[in-house]
């Protein structure tokens, strides 16, 4: 209902979630080690490289893919940050995605615990 009593905020909170999500997106790739330079040493250590290509075209293939696929990811995640707030979910949005993100962490080290032994 906020929606249509004010709809400058609305689109306002729509448009800043989903700009900040995207180039929050983007800049995690260069700060985790994600970068696509990172991702072809990765691969240069694991003997991958691009059929018929030199590693320059794998690394510029990486340039244009990984960042893109960056923003895309942070645009979804905004989407749903955006959807469970307007649908008046428990909590916030971004609550909810943090807490899925807190608990699925803690499988992952359970699941490396249970395969370690």
């Amino acid at each position: 209902m906020a929606m249509i009593s004010d709809p400058i905020h609305g689109f306002v909170y729509i448009a800043f979630i989903l700009t900040t999500c995207s180039i929050f997106a983007r800049t995690w790739i260069d700060v985790s080690g994600s970068s696509p330079k990172d991702v072809l040493k990765n691969l240069k250590s694991q003997d991958i490289t691009a059929y018929k290509g030199s590693d320059k075209l794998l690394e510029m293939k990486l340039k244009r893919r990984i960042p893109v696929a960056a923003a895309f990811g942070g645009l979804c995640i905004g989407v749903l940050t955006i959807l469970a707030d307007f649908l008046g979910a428990i909590g916030s949005g971004t609550g909810i995605l943090l807490a899925c993100n807190i608990v699925f962490e803690i499988y992952e080290e359970y699941a490396k615990e249970v395969k370690k032994g």
